[in-house]
């Protein structure tokens, strides 16, 4: 007899893994059935990320390196900034699935499957997963598999990309600060488009360098990597060994994702609109969203009403709009939310914690016209 689940969740990725975590830490689900469904559980170390916190959260344990400064560079700027009472902290993939998986399999209640899934069908009182390795059946389902051609088809919300190549380097000569970690480096040639570099050192001979855009159309693999060549010779190394490498590319867009969302199916990270519009940032916004999820789903509320719609929604659309009209402004008007030197306003407002006078200072510090025009552009397509 086919065993019927409470919850099934698609994707062993961050989203899913970290709302299946959560669940499992609150006692309302203690009684619940949940199979976990990825067509790869053993995905290694396929990415790093980088977050800010004042306080320990949910991964802190899994924290391999921190930073108190931070450098954001050119339009002026040269000199690190100190974060604290913020830290940013860097946790690396591989831990994060091992951390998550060793902690879920000792809970008799969920099943991890290994399977692609084909398609999906629901029904009134449950959804069939197909996959290549069989069906399976739950009462509700939290979908975290992305689907890129929703927008390709529409043509009404700004896509843009966040899109890198990261080399992990060991050089032969001391050249990194490993006590500040390169932000933003946007000195480098920007080439019509909102370009930076992105380091994490750590130590004076080992960091990751990412050379990363804010624009819409990816490049050849090779001018990312001659990018990357050419930072390093910029700061005298000609001699390194690659010791690991990563790419991405990430959806920067206020499409609502939550508009597909049914009676039983709930879309949940990348998928359900979790990454940060104006930044395609990932981590921490998994973190909040996830927490919000689990007490939405005690809530007893239809799917149907679940929203990520917040006044932070509409700053995002409006950063959006201007990015995707003024790419090469894209330097000028990061740089200069970070001028004042006090990141607090700047962090909040990212995380979406911000108070209206942490919004004013950010907002202040935009190009006026540009974002005014780019408000009514946004306002105009219901975006609020």
């Amino acid at each position: 007899m086919q065993k019927q689940y409470d919850y099934i969740i698609l994707g062993a990725g961050l989203s899913g893994l970290t709302t299946a975590l959560r669940m499992q830490d609150d006692a309302y689900f203690s009684d619940k059935h949940i199979a976990i469904i990825d067509q790869n559980l053993n995905k290694g170390n396929d990415r790093t990320w980088c977050f800010w916190e004042t306080e320990p959260d949910f991964y802190e344990s899994l924290v391999s390196y921190r930073w108190r400064k931070i450098l954001v560079a050119g339009h002026g700027l040269k000199d690190p900034i100190t974060i604290e009472p913020f830290t940013y902290k860097k946790v690396e993939g591989e831990a994060v699935y091992a951390f998550a998986k060793a902690s879920l399999e000792q809970n008799p209640n969920v099943t991890f499957i290994e399977a692609s899934v084909t398609h999906l069908k629901e029904q009134e009182n449950e959804v069939t997963v197909h996959t290549n390795q069989g069906d399976h059946t739950a009462r509700n389902v939290l979908n975290s598999i992305y689907k890129s051609e929703l927008l390709a088809k529409q043509a009404e919300a700004v896509v843009l990309q966040q899109h890198f190549i990261g080399w992990t380097v060991k050089t032969d000569i001391a050249v990194f600060n490993p006590e500040v970690a390169t932000y933003m480096d946007f000195s480098i040639a920007q080439k019509g488009n909102c370009r930076f570099m992105y380091v994490l050192p750590t130590s004076t001979t080992e960091a990751l360098l990412e050379y990363t855009l804010f624009s819409k159309d990816l490049l050849p693999k090779a001018e990312y990597e001659t990018a990357i060549i050419d930072y390093l010779k910029d700061l005298g190394v000609t001699q390194y060994t690659i010791t690991a490498t990563e790419a991405g590319s990430i959806p920067m867009t206020t499409y609502d994702f939550t508009q597909h969302n049914t009676n039983r199916i709930l879309h949940i990270g990348t998928a359900g609109g979790w990454t940060k519009a104006s930044t395609g940032y990932t981590f921490k916004s998994t973190l909040t969203k996830s927490k919000a999820l689990v007490a939405f789903l005690k809530s007893g509320k239809p799917f149907t009403a679940y929203t990520l719609r917040n006044r932070w929604t509409f700053y995002d659309a409006v950063l959006l709009e201007v990015l995707a009209k003024h790419n090469e402004k894209g330097g000028a008007i990061f740089t200069g939310m970070f001028k004042s030197g006090d990141v607090g306003p700047m962090f909040r407002f990212l995380d979406e914690t911000s108070s209206l006078g942490d919004d004013f200072k950010i907002i202040w510090s935009a190009p006026k016209w540009l974002f005014i025009k780019a408000a009514f552009r946004v306002i105009r397509k219901g975006i609020l």
